[in-house]
């Protein structure tokens, strides 16, 4: 068990890389990634004693942030803050974002296409923009009949819309790397987080958690129409044992009418009305919701979309905020989203293993370094990337029904 008197505290230097340099003597920085937030952003500032502004220091410079040698941020510079006090001391402060930050600033590229894999979609959003390493983190591809950017819409939002498609959601790894998936829950935590007044067991700063009604729903309900494709069989691959033949699970029902009886003859499956319910048992009274979006290629797309906006909505009653000295966790890893974590606190009657959504390094003369992570219950959120795997990993008793899966067990 980990106790107070052994929490990894050794300092980490901050060092920005910047055109071909490197500075590490900050007075106060913070930065953040969180799989919730797009573009990650990052601030940094220092007193400048020899009176110089560095000239390298300019909007739009390319950067990489390390902490303690690993890098954990690749991105550009926003903005450059120059300020002279009075009595003549300089400071400068720079603030900045991750690489997809291009993709919240600016328009997609206006295409159509049809018959894209997810990553041939994913690569016509973002390449234009620069972004040029992308990586499908999730079992199964999907095949989409059509796609249409609208003029003005934002790249992010169109990456986020084909994505949902098959589940998924976008980030963006320390490395630059854009990432379209979701966690893999079979990973073991990296680190456990006490606090018990009553034995003197602590290696946590502070713990505050948060439950909230609010974005909660008892019943979510995503309706949706296909257009005309030249057959409804572009479907998941590798998601093919179903429990039952609708592909359906507790918890949800789902419908698909035919709103034009006209068979031609000609192979197209016309335009059909879609439907897909999620109900979450924890929501103590009817709260219903309806979301609208648009045009699916097939049945399991719609699916996907329901189930992950049932996900997100659970996961929007219970907030868990720890807070904890240095950058590392007990064993020596960078603390990462994406990992989780076994917390324990007697006042709280908490003992669970947690899913690390987002962290904030942050620190400077003479507070030290500190790290505020951001926690939510583990196993929900993108429940479709590894559908297999958690389903060993949460249901290891039952081995029959392997491919569909819950959002989260139903009690």
């Amino acid at each position: 068990m980990l106790t107070a008197g052994n929490v990894t505290t050794t300092d980490d230097k901050i060092t920005l890389l910047l055109a071909g340099g490197a500075r590490s003597d900050w007075q106060r920085y913070r930065i953040d990634s969180d799989f919730l937030k797009p573009a990650d952003a990052w601030s940094l500032s220092l007193g400048l004693p020899d009176n110089v502004f560095p000239s390298q220091a300019v909007r739009g410079a390319p950067v990489q942030l390390q902490v303690g040698g690993e890098t954990v941020l690749t991105g550009r510079i926003d903005s450059v803050q120059r300020r002279i006090a009075r009595q003549g001391q300089m400071t400068l402060t720079l603030n900045g974002r991750d690489a997809t930050a291009i993709l919240v600033d600016c328009a997609a590229p206006i295409f159509s296409a049809r018959q894209l894999t997810l990553d041939a979609a994913i690569a016509a959003i973002v390449r234009p923009l620069g972004i040029k390493r992308i990586r499908i983190q999730a079992d199964g591809v999907t095949r989409n009949d059509s796609i249409h950017i609208e003029p003005g819409e934002r790249a992010w939002d169109a990456l986020v819309r084909v994505a949902a498609g098959r589940g998924l959601w976008p980030w963006c790894d320390p490395d630059g790397t854009l990432v379209i998936g979701g966690p893999d829950y079979s990973r073991p935590p990296v680190a456990t987080l006490v606090l018990k007044p009553s034995t003197g067991e602590v290696n946590m700063l502070s713990l505050e958690d948060t439950s909230s009604i609010n974005g909660c729903y008892s019943e979510l309900t995503v309706l949706a129409q296909s257009h005309a494709s030249q057959a409804d069989n572009l479907a998941v691959l590798d998601l093919s044992d179903t429990p039952d033949a609708t592909g359906q699970n507790a918890g949800e029902t789902g419908s698909d009418s035919d709103d034009d009886d006209d068979d031609s003859g000609c192979g197209e499956s016309g335009h059909y009305s879609r439907s897909r319910t999620i109900k979450d048992p924890d929501v103590p009274y009817y709260r219903p919701q309806v979301l609208v979006v648009g045009d699916v290629d097939n049945p399991e797309q719609v699916q996907f979309r329901a189930r992950k906006a049932m996900a997100d909505a659970h996961l929007s009653g219970y907030d868990l905020q720890i807070d904890v000295p240095g950058h590392r966790t007990p064993g020596g890893q960078l603390w990462t989203p994406g990992q989780r974590v076994h917390v324990i606190s007697e006042p709280h009657d908490i003992d669970d293993t947690y899913f690390l959504m987002g962290r904030s390094f942050s620190g400077g003369r003479p507070g030290g370094q500190t790290t505020t992570l951001r926690l939510k219950e583990d196993g929900i959120w993108i429940p479709d990337a590894y559908p297999k795997a958690r389903h060993k990993h949460r249901h290891k008793k039952k081995k029959t029904e392997l491919a569909v899966i819950p959002v989260w067990d139903m009690k």
